[in-house]
């Protein structure tokens, strides 16, 4: 007799508040602070009589049976987690279920304890995605109860693949167990072969609901005006960071000691399966970084003017100024946040790797050239956004052709105008025109990455873009 009394009593109360909805949830919308520029031509917007006030409209909800619910923790750097979380929200609409806000990666190398919500817009996210997909920020409370004493089904999905193996493997395991957590997200939706609305919806949480603090966004902006207070400016994301050496086995350039230390590390963290490197052959076949010399002959080379700035978008450059010797005196004007950035603007970021990627990465999408030597998760999701914004130059330095053109420069065999002319020829058709991914069945490692070269969400425009090196 409770029950159904407090059900007759909430029932009556749900539909008193609809119709107090349908009287005010318009005026309340209206007030709402702008969170998304989702527009559609099929909604008439009636302007309010004060024009500095503009309405706010919002995407209609999705109505959908809810299967379940999706919890997942990424794994990665901050570039890594985006594209994860662009995944996640894709296969949770797609096999209707709810998604909860993702975890991002806490105990990797960089031991960021950063939650969602210190990096990108919570609230933004969940509501510019409400016409696709039900987003919340935490489990019911019934359903976080049993998280939290362990009842959940936890798994990584099979990396590369197709939204077909989410529906027939991933959507029972929910239906049967109410909630499914995803503990890998890194590269588990595949390249290519997918249906377009999926590429589409990918690109949309990518550009669009993906949207950094205000905090972040505001010192990014002040960054990029004091940079452009001087003129034109390059973006070096300088990947010779001390994780990186470490994992790769890159030891180009380092003395004893040093490599000690990068073995010592490479074997302290077990994720990183690989421990005996060869050095010199993974140079040769173009899968270490470029070395700070290496990148200070390559820049010269490109004719890259020594009056542009470059701002250097990585962490702390290993072996410090010793290294960077050679590429400051090639180039006088290189700045880093911490070099233009007052030291308590960037208090609150200390000792939160992401938020400092975070950063760079709005530096380097407003950059006049962006230059990569390494192509990593930062420089491929940045390549792909600036190919979004318009095709902006980005240089994909082809390291295996050029650590061979270095070394025959080095040792005499070329001369500087051949070693110049060979490196700018071969890199006339690398500077972020136009292309399509390539696609390697079964080898889809090997193959473009999605979120380097989204294609399906690109304008088809071939028009001849301005690329040349002096066209800044």
């Amino acid at each position: 007799m409770i029950r159904a009394t407090t059900s007759v009593l909430l029932w009556t109360c749900i539909v008193q508040l609809t119709a107090l909805g349908d009287t005010w949830g318009p005026h309340l919308l209206k007030g709402w602070p702008s969170c998304f520029s989702y527009q559609d031509s099929s909604v008439s917007v009636v302007e309010d009589k004060v024009p500095s006030v503009p309405a706010r409209v919002l995407p209609p909800k999705r109505v959908y049976k809810n299967n379940g619910y999706l919890m997942v923790s990424c794994n990665g750097g901050l570039n890594q987690m985006r594209a994860a979380i662009c995944d996640m929200v894709t296969i949770a609409r797609y096999l209707n279920v709810t998604l909860i806000v993702p975890e991002l990666d806490k105990t990797s190398f960089w031991s960021d304890p950063s939650e969602f919500q210190d990096i990108f817009d919570v609230d933004h996210f969940i509501m510019s995605l409400r016409d696709e997909v039900r987003i919340l920020k935490e489990l019911p409370p019934r359903l976080k109860r049993r998280v939290e004493i362990g009842m959940v089904y936890s798994m990584p999905p099979i990396s590369w693949s197709d939204i077909s193996y989410y529906h027939n493997q991933i959507l029972p395991l929910i239906k049967k167990y109410k909630v499914v957590h995803l503990n890998k997200t890194d590269t588990r939706l595949a390249n290519n072969g997918q249906p377009l609305e999926i590429q589409k919806l990918r690109c949309r949480v990518n550009f669009s609901a993906l949207r950094f603090t205000s905090q972040i966004e505001e010192l990014g902006k002040r960054v990029v005006k004091l940079l452009r207070q001087n003129g034109p400016f390059i973006v070096l994301h300088l990947r010779y960071e001390m994780d990186m050496l470490a994992f790769s086995g890159c030891t180009q350039g380092c003395n004893s000691e040093e490599v000690e230390e990068l073995t010592r590390m490479r074997y302290a963290y077990p994720w990183w399966k690989e421990k005996i490197i060869n050095s010199d052959l993974k140079r040769k076949d173009g899968f270490c970084p470029l070395t700070p010399e290496e990148t200070a002959l390559i820049l010269r080379a490109l004719d890259i003017d020594n009056s542009y700035q470059i701002y250097i978008a990585a962490g702390e450059i290993y072996g410090g100024q010793r290294r960077m010797a050679t590429l400051a005196a090639a180039y006088p004007k290189l700045v880093r946040k911490e070099t233009l950035l007052e030291p308590s603007d960037l208090g609150f970021f200390q000792n939160h790797s992401s938020q400092m990627a975070a950063l760079d990465y709005l530096v380097s999408l407003e950059s006049d050239i962006f230059i990569p030597t390494y192509d990593g998760n930062m420089a491929k999701v940045v390549e792909g956004h600036r190919r979004f914004l318009g095709f902006k130059q980005t240089i994909l330095l082809e390291r295996r052709l050029l650590v061979d053109l270095i070394d025959q420069y080095n040792s005499g065999t070329l001369s500087w105008y051949e070693f110049s002319d060979a490196v700018n020829e071969s890199h006339e058709s690398r500077k972020g025109q136009p292309t399509q991914r390539l696609v390697i069945p079964d080898r889809p490692k090997e193959e473009d990455y999605f979120y380097a070269n989204p294609e399906e969400c690109l304008q088809p425009s071939y028009s001849r873009l301005d690329l040349s090196v002096g066209g800044l």
